[in-house]
């Protein structure tokens, strides 16, 4: 492979790989919120996520700067698919989360290869059973047929 197809494969994984983790960071975002109003009940298995999004994004950000990238910040906030007022509605929250956590690490399997692919891949599962547990039910081919209906990935930052 020439140097230029190189570089051009390791910017489509750069590029995956910042999208994931600006999904990562929304994600951990996201549980603040499902953490504050989820009841009793749910609240180990929100921290337990809540964990796990943040140690994800920390490797993500570990692989961007190994591939010479600035790993992407988070925002100062994020906007919320829907308005979340009670338990119920962070269950929602939660499994909307993952699975459009999911959607991304889908992204970052196609652009990867190696030790990547088999990240974003690891992702992609956690995510999965994730957003079952949350909505009691699962669909085909989780973080795939989600994305057709789905214009962005990660929540929408707001300053």
């Amino acid at each position: 492979m020439s140097k230029s197809g190189k570089a051009e494969k390791d910017t489509g994984e750069l590029t995956a790989l910042q999208a994931a983790l600006g999904a990562e960071h929304a994600a951990v975002y996201g549980y603040g919120v499902v953490g504050g109003l989820i009841g009793e009940a749910r609240r180990s298995e929100a921290r337990a996520a809540y964990d796990a999004h943040r140690a994800r994004r920390d490797e993500l950000a570990r692989a961007v700067r190994a591939l010479g990238g600035t790993p992407v910040a988070a925002a100062a906030g994020y906007a919320l698919p829907f308005p979340v007022t009670d338990s119920d509605a962070a269950v929602r929250l939660a499994a909307e989360l993952e699975e459009r956590v999911a959607g991304v690490y889908s992204d970052l399997v196609r652009a990867a290869e190696g030790e990547r692919r088999r990240t974003g891949a690891e992702g992609l599962r956690e995510a999965a059973v994730r957003a079952v547990r949350w909505r009691g039910g699962s669909v085909p081919f989780p973080g795939l047929a989600e994305r057709a209906s789905t214009v962005s990935a990660s929540a929408t930052p707001t300053a």
